[in-house]
Protein backbone atom coordinates (compact mmCIF):
# COMPACT_ATOMS: atom_id res chain seq x y z
CA UNK A 1 0.00 0.00 0.00
CA UNK A 2 1.64 3.54 -1.02
CA UNK A 3 0.29 5.36 1.78
CA UNK A 4 2.55 6.51 4.57
CA UNK A 5 0.66 4.95 7.48
CA UNK A 6 2.25 7.29 10.08
CA UNK A 7 0.82 10.48 7.85
CA UNK A 8 -2.15 8.86 7.60
CA UNK A 9 -2.91 7.97 11.32
CA UNK A 10 -1.83 11.87 12.12
CA UNK A 11 -4.72 12.49 9.60
CA UNK A 12 -6.69 10.62 11.21
CA UNK A 13 -5.91 11.98 15.06
CA UNK A 14 -6.28 15.75 13.83
CA UNK A 15 -9.83 14.61 12.01
CA UNK A 16 -11.48 12.92 14.79
CA UNK A 17 -10.02 14.53 18.12
CA UNK A 18 -10.98 17.84 17.17
CA UNK A 19 -14.81 19.39 17.82
CA UNK A 20 -17.47 18.57 15.23
CA UNK A 21 -20.96 17.46 15.05
CA UNK A 22 -20.27 13.96 16.72
CA UNK A 23 -17.91 15.04 19.11
CA UNK A 24 -19.92 17.85 20.69
CA UNK A 25 -23.62 15.66 20.32
CA UNK A 26 -21.30 12.78 22.70
CA UNK A 27 -20.27 15.42 24.77
CA UNK A 28 -23.64 16.55 25.43
CA UNK A 29 -25.56 13.32 25.39
CA UNK A 30 -22.84 12.07 27.88
CA UNK A 31 -23.38 14.99 30.45
CA UNK A 32 -27.00 14.88 30.38
CA UNK A 33 -27.86 11.07 29.93
CA UNK A 34 -24.77 9.88 31.14
CA UNK A 35 -22.17 7.47 29.65
CA UNK A 36 -23.97 4.05 29.67
CA UNK A 37 -27.04 5.24 27.93
CA UNK A 38 -24.61 7.10 25.28
CA UNK A 39 -22.50 3.83 24.18
CA UNK A 40 -25.32 3.27 21.95
CA UNK A 41 -24.55 6.16 20.19
CA UNK A 42 -21.09 6.37 20.48
CA UNK A 43 -21.12 2.62 18.70
CA UNK A 44 -23.49 3.73 16.19
CA UNK A 45 -21.90 6.72 15.33
CA UNK A 46 -18.75 4.56 14.49
CA UNK A 47 -20.63 2.33 12.29
CA UNK A 48 -22.59 4.88 10.26
CA UNK A 49 -18.93 6.54 9.54
CA UNK A 50 -17.34 3.16 8.61
CA UNK A 51 -19.86 2.43 6.35
CA UNK A 52 -19.88 5.70 4.71
CA UNK A 53 -15.81 5.51 4.73
CA UNK A 54 -16.10 2.02 2.99
CA UNK A 55 -19.12 3.48 0.30
CA UNK A 56 -16.98 6.24 -0.40
CA UNK A 57 -13.76 4.41 -1.14
CA UNK A 58 -15.53 2.25 -3.60
CA UNK A 59 -16.80 4.73 -5.54
CA UNK A 60 -19.50 6.58 -4.16
CA UNK A 61 -17.54 9.82 -4.53
CA UNK A 62 -17.54 9.54 -8.12
CA UNK A 63 -21.42 10.49 -8.59
CA UNK A 64 -21.08 12.79 -6.10
CA UNK A 65 -18.08 14.61 -7.89
CA UNK A 66 -19.71 14.19 -11.17
CA UNK A 67 -22.86 15.79 -10.32
CA UNK A 68 -22.39 18.91 -8.07
CA UNK A 69 -26.11 19.71 -7.74
CA UNK A 70 -26.34 16.36 -5.72
CA UNK A 71 -23.39 17.40 -3.68
CA UNK A 72 -24.56 20.88 -2.90
CA UNK A 73 -28.28 19.16 -1.86
CA UNK A 74 -26.78 17.03 0.60
CA UNK A 75 -24.59 19.42 2.51
CA UNK A 76 -27.57 21.64 2.96
CA UNK A 77 -29.52 18.91 3.78
CA UNK A 78 -27.17 17.92 5.94
CA UNK A 79 -26.07 21.13 7.90
CA UNK A 80 -30.33 21.91 8.86
CA UNK A 81 -30.12 18.60 10.12
CA UNK A 82 -27.49 19.39 12.52
CA UNK A 83 -28.79 22.99 13.15
CA UNK A 84 -32.00 20.80 14.21
CA UNK A 85 -30.21 19.06 16.14
CA UNK A 86 -28.33 21.78 17.99
CA UNK A 87 -31.71 23.47 18.82
CA UNK A 88 -32.73 19.64 20.84
CA UNK A 89 -29.83 19.17 22.65
CA UNK A 90 -30.42 23.49 23.69
CA UNK A 91 -33.98 22.94 24.48
CA UNK A 92 -33.57 18.74 25.64
CA UNK A 93 -34.13 17.14 29.30
CA UNK A 94 -31.78 18.96 32.26
CA UNK A 95 -32.79 16.09 34.40
CA UNK A 96 -29.02 15.02 36.37
CA UNK A 97 -28.44 11.50 34.68
CA UNK A 98 -28.60 9.61 37.82
CA UNK A 99 -32.09 10.93 38.13
CA UNK A 100 -33.50 10.58 34.32
CA UNK A 101 -35.03 7.09 32.58
CA UNK A 102 -34.85 9.18 28.90
CA UNK A 103 -32.37 8.36 26.75
CA UNK A 104 -30.45 10.31 24.31
CA UNK A 105 -32.58 10.42 20.82
CA UNK A 106 -30.01 9.14 19.40
CA UNK A 107 -29.37 5.22 19.56
CA UNK A 108 -27.21 2.80 17.72
CA UNK A 109 -29.36 2.49 14.36
CA UNK A 110 -30.01 6.33 14.13
CA UNK A 111 -26.42 7.56 14.99
CA UNK A 112 -25.37 5.33 12.10
CA UNK A 113 -27.63 6.99 9.70
CA UNK A 114 -26.87 9.89 10.56
CA UNK A 115 -23.59 9.91 8.93
CA UNK A 116 -24.75 9.87 5.57
CA UNK A 117 -26.41 13.73 6.52
CA UNK A 118 -23.16 14.76 8.45
CA UNK A 119 -21.37 17.14 6.56
CA UNK A 120 -18.12 16.92 8.16
CA UNK A 121 -18.18 13.22 7.85
CA UNK A 122 -18.75 13.46 4.10
CA UNK A 123 -15.21 15.34 3.50
CA UNK A 124 -13.67 13.45 5.82
CA UNK A 125 -14.37 10.31 3.47
CA UNK A 126 -14.14 12.34 0.39
CA UNK A 127 -10.85 13.56 1.76
CA UNK A 128 -9.61 10.01 2.28
CA UNK A 129 -10.61 8.47 -0.68
CA UNK A 130 -9.25 11.29 -2.61
CA UNK A 131 -6.09 12.41 -0.83
CA UNK A 132 -5.05 9.08 0.82
CA UNK A 133 -6.17 5.98 -1.85
CA UNK A 134 -3.75 5.61 -4.63
CA UNK A 135 -4.64 4.89 -8.24
CA UNK A 136 -1.81 3.14 -8.66
CA UNK A 137 -2.17 0.29 -6.59
CA UNK A 138 -5.78 -1.77 -5.74
CA UNK A 139 -8.19 0.02 -3.94
CA UNK A 140 -9.38 -2.66 -1.71
CA UNK A 141 -6.71 -3.43 0.58
CA UNK A 142 -5.98 0.51 0.64
CA UNK A 143 -9.83 1.47 1.59
CA UNK A 144 -9.61 -1.64 4.11
CA UNK A 145 -6.57 -0.44 5.78
CA UNK A 146 -7.89 3.20 5.56
CA UNK A 147 -11.23 2.39 7.52
CA UNK A 148 -9.44 0.12 9.73
CA UNK A 149 -7.39 3.03 11.12
CA UNK A 150 -10.18 5.83 10.92
CA UNK A 151 -11.94 3.43 13.60
CA UNK A 152 -9.52 2.51 15.90
CA UNK A 153 -8.32 6.19 16.07
CA UNK A 154 -12.22 7.47 16.43
CA UNK A 155 -13.03 5.41 18.81
CA UNK A 156 -11.33 6.38 21.44
CA UNK A 157 -11.71 10.23 20.18
CA UNK A 158 -15.36 9.79 20.16
CA UNK A 159 -14.93 8.18 23.75
CA UNK A 160 -13.03 11.16 25.12
CA UNK A 161 -15.68 13.57 24.23
CA UNK A 162 -18.29 11.55 26.04
CA UNK A 163 -15.62 11.37 28.94
CA UNK A 164 -15.44 15.41 28.72
CA UNK A 165 -19.53 15.21 28.85
CA UNK A 166 -19.49 12.95 31.74
CA UNK A 167 -16.97 14.57 33.53
CA UNK A 168 -18.76 18.15 32.90
CA UNK A 169 -22.35 16.56 34.38
CA UNK A 170 -20.16 16.36 37.56
CA UNK A 171 -19.81 20.11 37.78
CA UNK A 172 -23.19 20.65 35.94
CA UNK A 173 -25.44 19.56 39.41
CA UNK A 174 -28.40 22.17 38.89
CA UNK A 175 -30.78 21.90 36.12
CA UNK A 176 -29.78 25.95 35.24
CA UNK A 177 -25.92 24.75 34.66
CA UNK A 178 -27.10 21.74 32.52
CA UNK A 179 -29.02 23.85 30.49
CA UNK A 180 -26.19 26.61 29.95
CA UNK A 181 -23.92 23.56 29.24
CA UNK A 182 -26.34 22.05 26.86
CA UNK A 183 -26.83 25.50 25.04
CA UNK A 184 -23.41 25.94 24.34
CA UNK A 185 -23.15 22.50 23.06
CA UNK A 186 -25.63 23.44 20.63
CA UNK A 187 -23.79 26.73 20.22
CA UNK A 188 -20.64 24.83 19.17
CA UNK A 189 -22.11 22.56 17.11
CA UNK A 190 -23.79 25.39 14.85
CA UNK A 191 -20.53 26.63 14.47
CA UNK A 192 -18.56 23.69 13.36
CA UNK A 193 -20.89 23.58 10.32
CA UNK A 194 -21.18 27.12 9.76
CA UNK A 195 -17.94 26.91 7.64
CA UNK A 196 -19.33 24.09 5.54
CA UNK A 197 -22.60 26.89 4.64
CA UNK A 198 -20.32 29.36 3.24
CA UNK A 199 -17.75 26.97 1.41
Amino acid sequence: MSISLIAFTGFAIASTFTPGPNNIMLAAAAASYGVRKVIPMLLGIQLGFGSLLLAVGFGLAVPLMRYPVLQEALRWVGILWLVYLAFKIATGPVVAPEQGTAKPALGLWSAAAIQVLNPKAWLMCVAVATSWISADQPAPPQVLATTAIMLAVGLPASSLWVGIGAGAARLLDRPSRLRLFNVGMAILLVASVLPLAFA
